[in-house]
């Protein structure tokens, strides 16, 4: 048996009334997943691509205010609050492509795959070359995100007359992308990391005659004030608790 104890932090979702802790399930009429009522897998495998939450490797434009260990307690929770909206929604196959080792964050129900050797453009493309089908590529750097968001291009419907989403990130490059037939030279030679990679991405798509649509465009946790303002939109989530016990160290 489960006791109080033993159950898993909540996640800023709605729960399963019938089984506390876990996302609400299909078994009860417009609820979402848990992993003792799993409902029919969805079309569209996920990856989310990540980073092992070490301190000094993740989050390092957070450090100052906040020092590198508590920048990697902000990159834990982050990574857990969007794993656990990956979790609640239908999917063929989730998956977390991660640089580093695996840790008590990954919840059930993920595969792992390691990230290849290159820049940003290259691992992205190496990741959609691993996967066949409809896929479904986000980032942990958007903890605000919800099934409700994902659900556009997670559902059932979500391939007819599309072959491509994306979803925008607001300092200009992009917090998903989603293909009908994984191919990694969409990816390849994208310029990254700059207030112009978003607005590339989405040309090249258009460009190969895809039909894109789009997903709403939202914040990555890069700063402090970026860190603020997600923590806001999302205050039910791991972030936003894990952001209000931690205190800035000024003057570094």
């Amino acid at each position: 048996m489960t006791g109080p104890a033993d159950r898993p932090e909540p996640s800023g979702h709605p729960e399963c009334p019938a089984h506390p802790g876990h996302p609400e399930c299909p078994a009860h009429p417009g609820h979402l997943e848990c992993p003792a009522h799993p409902g029919p897998p969805g079309p569209t495998t996920v990856l989310v691509i990540a980073k092992e939450p070490v301190a000094g490797r993740v989050k390092t434009r957070l450090t100052p205010p906040y020092t590198p260990a508590e920048a990697a307690q902000l990159a834990e929770a982050a990574l857990y609050d969007t794993l656990q909206a990956v979790r609640a929604m239908p999917a063929r196959r989730r998956v977390v492509v991660l640089d580093g080792r695996p840790g008590s964050w990954l919840p059930a129900g993920f595969d792992v795959r390691q990230q290849c050797d290159g820049g940003l453009d290259e691992r992205l493309a190496a990741a959609f070359a691993g996967s066949a089908g409809p896929t479904l590529l986000i980032g942990m750097d958007t903890p605000q995100v919800t099934p409700q968001l994902l659900a556009p291009a997670l559902d059932f419907g979500a391939w007819d007359d599309c072959d491509a989403w994306f979803g925008p990130a607001e300092d200009g490059g992009f917090w998903a992308l989603g293909l009908a037939a994984p191919d990694p030279r969409l990816l390849r030679g994208v310029p990254m990391s700059t207030v112009r990679t978003g607005a590339a991405q989405r040309a090249r798509l258009t460009a190969a005659g895809l039909r894109v649509r789009d997903l709403p465009p939202l914040r990555d946790v890069d700063t402090a004030d970026d860190a603020e303002r997600v923590a806001a939109a999302a205050p039910a989530g791991r972030f936003a608790a894990t952001l209000a016990r931690l205190t800035p160290v000024t003057g570094r």
